[in-house]
C-alpha cells in the first residue's frame, strides 16, 4: 500500500500522470511510450511497490476490457475488404501459416525437450494468440501508413480468432489423452471442440449484429459527441455480452469495427475515428499501465528450460511461418521479412486460454483422480504469465523496428526533443 492512506480513484489519477511522464521518457530513448507505461504499472503493481493491490486490481478489471474493447473495433475498422483484397491472398496464407507455425514448432521443440505430449500440446495451442493492443499502440503513435500497417492490423485481427481455434481442438485432444481408460475420453474432446465453435461462431454472429444497429444509428447521428456516446455504449454493451455468455471479447469487438468499415456509406468509419481519437491515448495509457502491474518479473528466473524453450520456439515459428506463407502468396519482400517482427507481442488472449485450461485441467484432475492434470494447468499458467514479460517488452521495440525498416513511419516523426530543436 502506499506510505500514507489514498484513495484507489485519487492512486489512480497520480499514476496516470506519473505513466504520462514515464511514456514521454521512454519516446526520449526511441522506444513506444507504451513501454514506459507497463514500467510504472510493473514499479506500483504487488511485483514491486506494492500500490495497487491485488483487490484493487481486480476492482479496475473491467477499464481493462473497455480498452481490450476498443482495440479489438480499432482493428476491426481498419479492414476495409477494399483493402484487404488490395493485399492479395499473400494475406490469408501468412495469417495460416504464422499460427500454424508458432503452434507446430513450440509443440515440437518442448516434446523433443521434455516428451510430455499433453505439456508440449498445451503450450503449442496458447504459442499462436497475440497482443494486438500492443501493435495496435506502436501503430497509432507513429502514426504508420503503408501495406505493412493494413498486414500487421489483419494479422493481429485474424490470428487471434484462428487462435482460439486452434486452442479448442488441441485442448480436446489434450483432455481426451488424459482421460484414456476413462468413460468420459471422447465426450470430453467432443464437447471441448463443439465449445469453441459455438464461441467462435457466436461472437461473431453477435459483433455483426451490434455492428449493423451502430451503423443504423450513425446514419441518423451529426455530432462526434452523439457518436463517440453510442459507439461507448455498443462495445459496452458487446464486451458485457462477451463476459456474461463466456464469448470472445476481440471478435465481437472486431466484427462491429468490421461491419462500420464495410458500410456502403463509407464516411461512417471515418466519422467514428474522429470521434474516438481524443479518447484512445487516454484508453491505451491506462490499458498498458494495469497491464503491467499484472506482470510477474519475479518469476522470469524460475522459468527454466521450458520457458526459454517456449519463447525461442514460438519466436521462431512465427517469424518463419510469415516469411513461408508470403513467400507462398506472393506476398511483397517488405510483408515477407518483416511483417512477423510486428506480432510477437502477448498477453491477454494467451493468459485469458491459459486461465481457461488450468481451471478446466483443475476440475478434470479432481473429478477423475488425475493429480498430473491440475499440475500440468498451474505450471501453464506460470509460464505463459511469465513469458508474456519477455514478449511485451520485446514485441512492441520489434514492431516498431519493422514499422522504421519498412519504411512506414513517416520521416519527420521524431522526438518531442528533436522538434523542439527544429527551426520553425
Amino acid at each position: 500500500m502506499p506510505f500514507f492512506p489514498i484513495s484507489e480513484l485519487a492512486l489512480l489519477g497520480v499514476a496516470i500522470l506519473a505513466a504520462l511522464g514515464f511514456g514521454r521518457l521512454a519516446r526520449e530513448l526511441k522506444l513506444p511510450s507504451l513501454l514506459g507505461y507497463m514500467l510504472l504499472g510493473v514499479l506500483f503493481g504487488p511485483a514491486a511497490l506494492h500500490f495497487f493491490s491485488k483487490e484493487t486490481l481486480f476492482r479496475l478489471s473491467f477499464v481493462t476490457e473497455i480498452a481490450l474493447g476498443f482495440v479489438a473495433f480499432t482493428i476491426g475498422s481498419e479492414l476495409s475488404l477494399a483493402s484487404l483484397k488490395r493485399l492479395g491472398p499473400g494475406i490469408v496464407s501468412i495469417i495460416l501459416l504464422e499460427s500454424f507455425g508458432a503452434f507446430l514448432a513450440v509443440t515440437g521443440v518442448l516434446y523433443l525437450l521434455t516428451g510430455d505430449f499433453p505439456l508440449s500440446l498445451v503450450f503449442g495451442a496458447l504459442a499462436p494468440a497475440s497482443a494486438p493492443a500492443a501493435t495496435v499502440a506502436v501503430i497509432r503513435e507513429y502514426k504508420t501508413r503503408g501495406t505493412l500497417t493494413t498486414a500487421l492490423y489483419a494479422v493481429v485481427g485474424f490470428d487471434d480468432g484462428l487462435a482460439i481455434v486452434i486452442f479448442g481442438f488441441s485442448f480436446a485432444t489434450v483432455k481426451f489423452l488424459l482421460l484414456q481408460g476413462t468413460p468420459a475420453a471422447a465426450e470430453g474432446a467432443w464437447t471441448v471442440a463443439a465449445a469453441t465453435l459455438f464461441e467462435i461462431g457466436t461472437s461473431l454472429s453477435l459483433g455483426t449484429l451490434l455492428g449493423y444497429g451502430l451503423c443504423r444509428l450513425m446514419t441518423r447521428l451529426h455530432s462526434l459527441g452523439e457518436i463517440l456516446i453510442v459507439l461507448f455504449a455498443t462495445i459496452l454493451l458487446g464486451s458485457g455480452m462477451a463476459a456474461q455468455f463466456h464469448l470472445s471479447l476481440i471478435l465481437i469487438n472486431m466484427a462491429v469495427g468490421f461491419v462500420l468499415a464495410n458500410f456502403p456509406k463509407g464516411a461512417l468509419v471515418h466519422r467514428a475515428r474522429s470521434a474516438t481519437s481524443g479518447i484512445l491515448p487516454l484508453l491505451f495509457l491506462l490499458f498498458f499501465l494495469l497491464a503491467g502491474t499484472h506482470l510477474d518479473i519475479p518469476a522470469l528466473p524460475g522459468l527454466g528450460m521450458v520457458g526459454a524453450a517456449y519463447v525461442l520456439a514460438r519466436t521462431g515459428g512465427l517469424i518463419g511461418g510469415a516469411f513461408l506463407g508470403g513467400l507462398i502468396g506472393g506476398a511483397d519482400m517488405k510483408l515477407r521479412k518483416y511483417l512477423g517482427l510486428g506480432i510477437l507481442s502477448q498477453a491477454g488472449v494467451a493468459i485469458g486460454l491459459s486461465l481457461v485450461a488450468k481451471k478446466d485441467l483443475v476440475a478434470l484432475g479432481a473429478a477423475y483422480k488425475l493429480p498430473g492434470a491440475a499440475s500440468l494447468g498451474a505450471d501453464v499458467l506460470t509460464a505463459i504469465a511469465a513469458t508474456s514479460v519477455v514478449f511485451e517488452i520485446a514485441g512492441p521495440v520489434l514492431t516498431k523496428y519493422a514499422l522504421g525498416k519498412a519504411g512506414e513511419i513517416p520521416p519527420d516523426f521524431s522526438s518531442a526533443r528533436e522538434r523542439k530543436g527544429k527551426k520553425p
